[in-house]
């Protein structure tokens, strides 16, 4: 069951504890969002230089590249992901250490994965261009704080993929996404990028609004909804 919905995102997860990023990954997912894991620095810059996360849930005592360096690289290449740094420190010198690198919000272990995921929430928010509350297109209403979906005043229940790829196509308002931020957004990397996962979603989205038809393909480009 959904823990509280707000918004898709794209998250890393770096923490070196491989039980403890496989729990916060799994609680992450469960309220829809794409989430990614590794184990260490320089893993995770790598990951950041490839991918476009929200947010970026980053442990400070990292191997090979220390969480501060991290942060640090995340800043100086005005990446738009937002930072929750999480340590076994608790001491108010560490948190204010951890803020002035540029953190945007601080967790101290342990803590409670329903405090983890609200300031994940919080953050992917500021990490994003203001968008209104409900999205409104084409006789489609979806209210992603209730994570309900509407054509022409008739409730359409969708899978959290297929909420997810909605959503970003009507956050475009009209312009065309590509299949490939799609993806991005909906999917985590281990999704094989030939499965044809958005192109399935695409169909059910299709067959659940049912007609007129709304979400249009533009040939070798991507989808929208016009």
């Amino acid at each position: 069951m959904m823990k509280g919905y707000e918004d898709t995102m794209r998250v890393l997860v770096v923490e070196d504890e491989r039980m403890l990023a496989g729990a916060i990954a799994e609680w992450l997912r469960d309220d829809s969002h794409a989430v990614d894991t590794v184990h260490d620095g320089a893993a995770a810059l790598e990951r950041i230089s490839v991918n476009d996360y929200d947010v970026v849930v980053l442990d400070r005592d990292l191997p090979l590249v220390h969480g501060d360096d991290v942060c640090k690289e995340l800043v100086e290449s005005e990446s738009t992901a937002r930072v929750l740094m999480l340590t076994a420190a608790a001491e108010i010198g560490d948190r204010v250490t951890g803020l002035s690198l540029g953190a945007d919000d601080y967790l101290a272990k342990p803590f409670a994965f329903a405090e983890l995921a609200a300031r994940v929430i919080a953050l992917g928010r500021r990490s994003r261009p203001a968008v209104p509350p409900v999205l409104r297109r084409a006789g489609i209403t979806l209210d992603p704080a209730r994570r309900e979906v509407f054509r022409n005043g008739r409730f359409v229940p969708l899978s959290k993929k297929e909420f997810a790829v909605l959503s970003e196509l009507l956050r475009a308002d009209g312009a065309v996404v590509s299949a490939e931020r799609l993806l991005e957004k909906a999917w985590d990397e281990h999704t094989d990028p030939f499965t044809g996962a958005v192109r399935l979603a695409i169909l059910k989205l299709r067959r659940k609004l049912a007609e007129p038809p709304v979400v249009e393909t533009v040939p070798g480009t991507g989808y929208r909804i016009a």
